[in-house]
This record gives C-alpha cells, sequence and structure tokens, in this order.
C-alpha cells in the first residue's frame, strides 16, 4: 500500500485517537526507565484528551502504572502489556488470564545472569528480554526464548526493537483498539492510531480495517498509509490539533 509520506491525517471532532508510547510520544533510550517525556506532552495530551471528550488512549507494550508515572498527574484510558490488560475510559481494568510465566522467566534470568548487558522487565502479565544494549545476542536471545516458549502454554512470543515480549496468546495493540472501538466514547468514531515498530502493526491492520487512519512513526516497511518521519513531528501534529481551534474548541472549554 502506498505511504503518503508528507501528509498526516486531521483530527477531527469524531476522530478516536490511539497513540503508542515509545519511539512515538517520546524518543527510545537505552533502558527503558530512562525515556524522557519531552516538556509540554503532557498538556498537549491532556488537552486533546479533553477536545475529543475522552476518546484518547494509550497503547503500549508498556505496563499501565509505568505509562502512569511518566504522564503524572495526567491518568489516560489505556492499554498495557501490548493488549493483555486494559483500562476503559470509566477507570475499569480488564486483564487477560493469566499464563504461567515461570518456565520463560527461569530461561530469561539464567541468559541475564550470563549477559548483564541483557536486561528483564518483569510485567504483570508477561516479560520483557531487552537487548538494546548487547545487539549482537539477538539470536541468542531468540533461540533461547523460543526454546522456553515451546515448553509453555497460554504465551505467544513478539519481537520488537531490540526487545523480545512474552505476553498472554490472543492479544495484541489491535485486539485493544478493537475492545475501546465498542465503548464510549470511542465507539461510532473514526480512529486513528500512531506507532512505531512491528508490535503496533496489529494495531494498524484493525484501524485500517475499521476504516480509519494509521500512522507508522520512522523508517521500516508496515501496512500503515501514513507515515510520520520522527517523535518530533508527531508531537508537532498532535500541538496543532490542540490549537487548532475552529475544530476541537467546545463553547465555554478552555482548552
Amino acid at each position: 500500500m502506498p505511504i503518503h509520506a508528507q501528509t498526516l491525517p486531521a483530527l477531527t471532532p469524531d476522530t478516536a485517537l490511539f497513540l503508542d508510547f515509545d519511539g512515538t510520544l517520546v524518543a527510545l533510550a537505552p533502558q527503558p526507565e530512562l525515556v524522557e517525556v519531552a516538556p509540554g506532552l503532557t498538556g498537549i495530551l491532556a488537552a486533546l484528551h479533553r477536545q475529543l471528550h475522552g476518546a484518547l488512549a494509550l497503547v503500549s507494550g508498556r505496563r499501565l502504572s509505568d505509562l502512569d508515572v511518566f504522564l503524572a498527574p495526567l491518568r489516560l484510558p489505556a492499554a498495557g502489556e501490548h493488549g493483555a490488560q486494559r483500562r476503559t475510559a470509566d477507570g475499569l481494568l480488564i486483564s487477560a488470564p493469566p499464563a504461567d510465566l515461570r518456565p520463560v522467566l527461569r530461561a530469561a534470568e539464567s541468559l541475564v545472569a550470563r549477559h548483564p548487558a541483557l536486561k528483564l522487565e518483569r510485567k504483570n502479565l508477561a516479560i520483557s528480554l531487552h537487548y538494546r544494549q548487547a545487539p549482537e545476542l539477538e539470536s541468542l536471545c531468540m533461540q533461547v526464548m523460543g526454546e522456553a516458549l515451546a515448553g509453555s502454554e497460554g504465551l505467544e512470543l513478539m519481537q520488537g526493537k531490540c526487545v523480545i515480549d512474552l505476553k498472554p496468546a490472543g492479544f495484541s495493540k489491535g485486539t485493544a483498539i478493537a475492545f475501546f472501538m465498542t465503548e464510549p466514547p470511542f465507539a461510532g468514531r473514526r480512529p486513528v492510531f500512531a506507532g512505531d515498530d512491528v508490535t503496533d502493526e496489529a494495531g494498524f491492520e484493525e484501524v485500517q480495517r475499521l476504516g480509519g487512519q494509521a500512522i507508522k512513526v520512522g523508517d521500516g516497511p508496515s501496512v500503515a498509509r501514513h507515515r510520520c518521519p520522527s517523535v518530533a513531528r508527531l508531537a508537532g501534529w498532535l500541538q496543532a490539533g490542540v490549537a487548532d481551534q475552529r475544530i476541537f474548541h467546545p463553547p465555554g472549554l478552555s482548552a
């Protein structure tokens, strides 16, 4: 499918906006805890959330609690751990059935003990093995985690940018968006999703299936029909949405 590199879809009053976090709202960092939220980003998201009457959600591989810490005091509807956990617009927490993480956790811990440059991130329903500081270990990480997965049930492996995720099977950013789109205030709106990684492709496919728009941030092949060159450019697009009072500003509501 052609990618429109120079144009991004317009945000309109009927948009349901879904945003990845790492590599989309914040630049990637050597370690996941070292990402920096740009000054003003939280305010932009808060304004868009208000102007879209609540129809803005984060869709991330992170834990929900991590997203809340980075964007405090903002607490948005969100899907975490690649769709395995979800917080609805009214604050209800919905989780996938837990799978037995012990076999894959033991394998990951043993690997990290032998290679300290690796980082293991334990989540609520999943684990992430980061090899950004040791990219030469990619094949070994894939081999070891793939073998551990073969002895586990109810889990699936997903590889992103220098990270391997083991998460509950059958859940993805696409399933998370699909669930959100059946609920208020998202239902009946046109979905727009921005993400940067191969783990976002399921979300791109879902929003385009629903007649919406997908935005790929950065390089790499994608099914998304729109391309955004950088995190900074995406922030500018979001800021422009806040600034467009003709479209978004409801009477009597200050942005």
